[in-house]
C-alpha cells in the first residue's frame, strides 16, 4: 500500500514502455489486465515486475482509492502512470494526450471507481479482439485524429452537442453528452472491412432512470439525448464516423431491465441501445477468461433481438469508410 525501498537497479526493458504506453491510454488499470495485454509466461513474474516499477523506480502508482473497500487486499492491484513513467514516454516521442473521457487532476478522485469500470469494460472488450484475425479495435485516439478539424481543435472534443429543441429535457441541464468511452470496431470476416462505432456509458445506479423535474439529470433523459444525436447525424459532422451504438453496462440485473422498460415505454428506435449487466471484471481471470466474459452474452435491446458486438451480422455500416 505504501512504496518500500531497497535501492533494486532497475533497467527500463521494451516491456516497460509497453505497461506505461496502456497505462497512459486507459489511466487505471489492474496487474491481471496489464499481464493480459503485455504479459509473459509468468503473471507472478510479471507481477513483481510492476511492484518493482512502483516500489523501486517511482514509475507506477497505486492509487489510494483502491484501499478503501474492505476486500481491496484480495483483489489484483491497480496502477497508473506516475510523472516519472510520463517523462520517459515523452522521451520517446510516446506521450499521448489525457483520454479526455477520463477524469484527472481535481476532483477526480471522488470519480475513481466509475473511471475504473470504464477502463475495465474497455479493455476487457479490446482483448476480446486480440487474438482475432477478423477484428481490430479502434480506440478513441484514432477516431479523435480522423475527425473533423474543428474537432480535433476543440479543447472538449468528445462533448457532441443536443439540439435546443430539447429543452429541458438535456442531460444534466447543458446542451451536450460526453460519452463514459468511445471506442470502433472493424470487422473482416466477409474479405472486406466494415465498422461499427460505440459511445459507452457505465451506470452504477447513482443516477435515477427518471426525474420528476425535468431539468435534472436522469437516465431517460440522457437517452432522448443520444437519440437526437443521432436523428441528426451529429456523430457524423461531430466525429467523422458512419454510425454510433450506445452500450450501458450496470452491475444489477434488475436495473438494466428497468432501463430497458423505460426505452420502450418511450417509443421506438431501441436498436441504438445495447444493455448488459457485467459481473465483476476486477476478479483474476487469463486473457481467454476474461475475453469470453464479454463475448458470451450478447448485448440486449429493448423491442429488438439481442446483438453480438464481436460479429458482422446486422453491419449495415459504410464500407472500407
Amino acid at each position: 500500500m505504501k512504496r518500500q525501498k531497497t535501492d533494486k537497479r532497475l533497467a527500463l526493458t521494451a516491456r516497460d514502455l509497453a505497461i506505461f504506453e496502456l497505462l497512459e491510454r486507459y489511466r487505471y488499470l489492474r496487474s491481471t489486465f496489464i499481464h493480459a495485454f503485455v504479459g509473459g509466461a509468468s503473471e507472478t513474474r510479471f507481477k513483481e515486475r510492476l511492484g518493482d516499477l512502483y516500489h523501486e523506480g517511482g514509475y507506477l502508482n497505486r492509487p489510494e482509492q483502491q484501499w478503501e473497500t474492505a476486500h481491496s487486499r484480495y483483489l489484483p492491484a491497480i496502477y497508473e502512470n506516475s510523472n516519472r513513467a510520463r517523462e520517459v514516454l515523452a522521451a520517446h516521442g510516446k506521450l499521448a494526450e489525457p483520454c479526455p473521457h477520463m477524469p484527472y487532476g481535481a476532483g477526480a478522485g471522488r470519480q475513481f471507481v466509475h473511471s475504473l469500470m470504464i477502463c475495465e469494460v474497455l479493455a476487457a472488450i479490446e482483448l476480446a479482439t486480440v487474438s482475432d484475425p477478423n477484428l481490430r479495435f479502434i480506440a478513441w485516439p484514432e477516431i479523435l485524429a480522423k475527425a473533423p478539424k474543428a474537432t480535433r481543435n476543440d479543447a472538449h472534443p468528445m462533448r457532441l452537442p443536443v439540439s435546443a429543441r430539447l429543452d429541458k429535457t438535456i442531460v444534466l441541464s447543458r446542451e451536450y453528452v460526453v460519452p463514459d468511452g468511445l471506442f470502433g470496431l472493424e470487422y473482416r470476416m466477409t474479405g472486406e472491412r466494415s465498422y461499427r462505432f460505440f459511445a459507452l456509458e457505465i451506470d452504477r445506479g447513482t443516477m435515477p432512470i427518471h426525474r420528476s423535474n425535468a431539468l435534472q439529470s436522469s437516465f431517460s433523459a440522457k437517452l432522448r439525448a443520444y437519440r437526437d444525436i443521432a436523428e441528426r447525424d451529429v456523430h457524423k459532422s461531430r466525429l467523422g464516423i458512419p454510425n454510433l451504438l450506445i452500450l450501458t453496462v450496470t452491475s444489477s440485473e434488475t436495473r438494466k431491465d428497468n432501463m430497458m422498460s423505460t426505452l420502450s415505454n418511450e417509443a421506438g428506435r431501441g436498436a441504438m441501445f445495447l444493455f448488459k449487466a457485467v459481473a465483476d471484471l476486477s476478479l483474476p481471470a487469463g486473457r481467454q477468461d476474461r475475453a469470453r466474459r464479454v463475448r458470451g452474452e450478447l448485448w440486449e435491446r429493448s423491442g429488438h433481438p439481442a446483438l453480438d458486438i464481436f460479429s458482422d451480422t446486422e453491419c449495415q455500416v459504410e464500407r472500407d469508410g
